[in-house]
């Protein structure tokens, strides 16, 4: 049967205040494909009801908590309960909530790290095989065309053998203790109950690992690593330090901090092949330069027609002419068209397009806690070397 409506997204978390819930919403609706019915917006009921009037939704589809949204929306009929829901919640609650729904029969999209520990990813991860429904995971660097003709580039052969990689995730925020001053966004990630065994790791730092295990479809196997906690007082780490083995031989420098005055989202990534070479930074993130042996540095720009035919998902990705910015949300936006594509496919009962299916999955996640779990293991191993047990 046709879907040729708007899918309609519930979304736990995001309540006032939240700056990532707000930034999910806006690239949800963005292309026209999904609208925000509803959602159990906060922990605390009443601000969750205080969403009512700011997103202008059915007060009857705002609840005061998801199992209450899960209850009433599998009581109304398949043609008005929501499609699927999304998941913007500090990271102890995306373990349950996931599980939950999609026991109760909808699709998901969660925010990362998909879980806390390795176990719960797992889990997760047979949940959705038996259930069969859609799992997306907003790692949101993915998402940005450059970076998939980089992922083309790199995958079709282009550079060679990748040698080294190197990628960095410098920010200056949390310089200073502010947890301790009520910061809402500082406070839970510098709670282990909440953030989970790494802070810095969990935060930023499993965005550098999946960037760099998605350009180059290689997989991560041994960790060399360091964290720091320079905060005073602070409860998890701001810091950390990692030499990486990837399974064709390749070595890397992973480099994820906090505390790193100056800097405000820098993320780069430096893919070194026996041929060429790649580098992405996402501040400047319309362009890609390519590097070959005794030639001028390239430099490829979003929107033009040439990245378009070399990699089909890069024009997929591309909303304006080149020379028009493109950047977080559309990034956020084009990982939302994909999985909003691949679950009316799925309602459909139909095989979704290939290109669609290029958004970060359930195994993404499981992938993202397995680095986790292998860093602090390394940090406080005397071994030079912590394997990462799949």
């Amino acid at each position: 049967m046709k879907v040729d409506r708007k899918l309609r997204m519930g979304m736990v978390g995001g309540g006032p205040g939240a700056f990532i819930g707000e930034v999910h919403r806006k690239a949800a609706s963005m292309d026209g494909l999904i609208e925000v019915v509803g959602g159990a917006f906060d922990i605390d009921p009443e601000k969750s009801f205080q969403m009512r009037d700011e997103l202008h939704v059915d007060p009857a589809r705002v609840y005061g908590s998801y199992a209450e949204m899960i209850e009433k929306e599998t009581a109304l009929p398949e043609s008005e309960r929501m499609d699927f829901i999304t998941i913007c919640t500090p990271n102890n609650w995306h373990f349950p909530i996931a599980r939950d729904v999609l026991k109760a029969g909808f699709h998901v999209m969660c925010e990362k790290p998909m879980t806390i520990n390795v176990d719960e990813a797992r889990e997760l991860g047979d949940l959705v095989r038996s259930t069969g429904k859609i799992f997306g995971l907003m790692h949101n660097y993915t998402g940005y065309p450059m970076v998939k003709l980089a992922r083309d580039i790199a995958r079709g052969g282009e550079l060679g053998k990748v040698r080294k990689i190197v990628v960095r995730y410098p920010q200056g925020w949390l310089a200073t203790a502010l947890e301790l001053t009520g910061h809402i966004q500082a406070s839970w990630r510098a709670d282990p109950e909440q953030s989970g065994a790494s802070g810095c790791g969990g935060d930023i730092g499993t965005h550098a690992e999946n960037l760099a295990e998605y350009i180059t479809g290689l997989k991560m196997t041994h960790l060399c690593a360091e964290l720091t906690t320079f905060v005073e007082g602070r409860r998890l780490d701001d810091d950390i330090n990692c030499l990486v083995k990837y399974d064709n031989g390749a070595s890397g420098v992973l480099h994820a901090s906090q505390i790193s005055i100056g800097e405000e989202n820098n993320l780069g990534i430096w893919i070194y092949g026996e041929t060429g070479a790649l580098e992405w930074h996402q501040e400047h993130p319309n362009y890609l330069y390519v590097k070959r042996p005794d030639e001028p540095v390239q430099v490829w720009r979003r929107g033009n027609d040439y990245v378009a035919e070399k990699s089909p998902a890069a024009g997929r990705a591309t909303r304006l002419p080149a020379g028009h910015p493109e950047a977080f949300i559309e990034a956020f936006a084009n990982n939302y068209v994909n999985f909003s594509d691949t679950v009316r496919a799925s309602m459909e009962g139909i095989e979704p397009d290939l290109l669609a299916l290029d958004f970060p999955d359930v195994e993404d996640g499981l992938r993202g806690m397995l680095f986790l779990k292998t860093l602090v293991e390394s940090a406080g191993s005397s071994e030079k070397w912590t394997e990462i047990h799949i």
